[in-house]
């Protein structure tokens, strides 16, 4: 199929996609370069095949998504890759997708965030068969990341992302329900927000989509390949110096408040693609780091009770590879008001008592673990108080917070 990978209205780039693999086979002609996705590799003026290519592809529903066989089944569908094309590309995510040479589409006919779309691949994801008929394949959930069942729903005119949990515990809708307590404890505002439902005794988490017709979401990862790294920087300088020479503003700022809160989260899961920035896709100006969002793999959600410790070390990314190592890259503590903190173990233990595939031994053992991670970061930040002391005792009355940034307006 020969089409036009665009963005918005803005066409990029002529390519020959495989109708059956969906793969890039040729690219033909570069018409606006600089609206190219972040990240891709320019090789005498043309994108790399193997570089779209990757990107392109990695747009599709990962093959290790929970229940993705049973769903392909339901959609006579051989491959995720395939479902690229069924819904041109479209996301809610970003406004990259391809037009037909053979018939030009609109975008403002086709786009997710002012159009309907189907129900269909997003009930077939949830293993939900349809009763009659052909399927309507037009969905964003064709281009969802993640290895948790989700989809994308229209709720009161609002696109909202349901995600569901994993057994045993189905622990991680409640996280990301916890999650939004503890952003508001710690006085931030760039977070998504997420409420929980109940359906057949089943909890989902359920965010609204924070990208507009205006903004798309361009991941670390991306940020992270837009330069090549030197040896002698370590991941934090690389991709705070490719944020800084992208002129991404507030980034150091948000990471500081990002490390810090996947500590007291516990988070094992904060890899390149759950964070990264918002960018204008009409003017490209960056407006600055996306809000937090996708939490829900931290808090021992798959772990049995006897191996929690609440005061041991847990497993991190993408810097470190422990918290008690990759908290340190996260600078000052002075800003987080602790005292805000003290009920948030009782916020959980409410949380965790409504769920049917929690018990209370879990629960208490649940409880202790975050109440420990809330103790171990304020005796760093009374190490480092006790440090700046000794350091500069003239001074140590002018330091100031150093607080995460607000200015951020999505």
């Amino acid at each position: 199929m020969i089409c036009t990978l665009m963005n918005k209205h803005t066409p990029l780039v002529e390519l020959d996609i495989d109708d059956d693999t969906a793969s890039i086979l040729k690219i033909f002609e570069v018409i606006h370069p600089e609206h190219l996705p972040v990240g891709i590799t320019i090789t005498n003026g043309l994108p790399d095949r193997k570089s779209l290519n990757d990107w392109w592809l990695g747009r599709s529903i990962p093959s290790n998504r929970s229940g993705i066989r049973e769903a392909l089944d339901i959609m006579n569908i051989s491959y995720t890759e395939q479902l690229l094309t069924k819904c041109c590309g479209l996301s809610l995510s970003d406004q990259y997708w391809i037009s037909p040479k053979a018939h030009s589409l609109d975008w403002d006919r086709l786009n997710f965030f002012q159009n309907q779309f189907s129900d269909n691949v997003g009930n077939a994801l949830f293993g939900q068969a349809y009763p009659h008929g052909e399927l309507d394949l037009m969905s964003p959930c064709n281009t969802t990341d993640g290895w948790l069942r989700k989809k994308w729903k229209i709720i009161d005119g609002k696109r909202c992302l349901i995600k569901s949990g994993s057994n045993p515990f189905q622990q991680e809708p409640l996280n990301e329900v916890l999650s939004t307590s503890l952003h508001r404890s710690l006085n931030y505002a760039a977070y998504v927000p997420y409420r929980l439902v109940w359906e057949n005794e089943i909890p989902y988490s359920v965010c609204e989509n924070f990208i507009t017709p205006e903004t798309e979401l361009v991941s670390a990862y991306s940020i992270l390949k837009s330069e090549k790294k030197r040896n002698h920087h370590s991941l934090h300088e690389h991709f705070l110096l490719c944020c800084e020479h992208l002129g991404i503003p507030g980034m150091k700022e948000f990471l500081n408040y990002l490390l810090a809160f996947d500590f007291l989260m516990a988070n094992t899961d904060r890899h390149f693609g759950n964070f990264g920035a918002v960018r204008n896709v009409d003017t490209l100006t960056w407006l600055g780091a996306a809000p937090v969002f996708d939490s829900g793999t931290s808090l021992w959600h798959d772990q049995v009770s006897m191996v929690i410790h609440p005061n041991g070390d847990v497993p991190s990314h993408p810097f470190k590879p422990a918290h008690a190592e990759q908290i340190v890259l996260a600078g000052s503590l002075d800003w987080i008001d602790f005292s805000a903190l003290r009920d948030i173990d009782e916020e959980f233990r409410t949380l965790l008592s409504a769920s049917p595939y929690i018990d209370e031994p879990r629960t208490d053992t649940l409880c202790n673990g975050l109440k420990g991670r809330v103790r171990q970061l304020e005796q760093l930040a009374l190490e480092q108080k006790h440090q700046v002391t000794v350091s500069h005792p003239k001074e140590a009355t002018e330091v100031h917070p150093e607080s995460p940034d607000f200015e951020i307006k999505l």
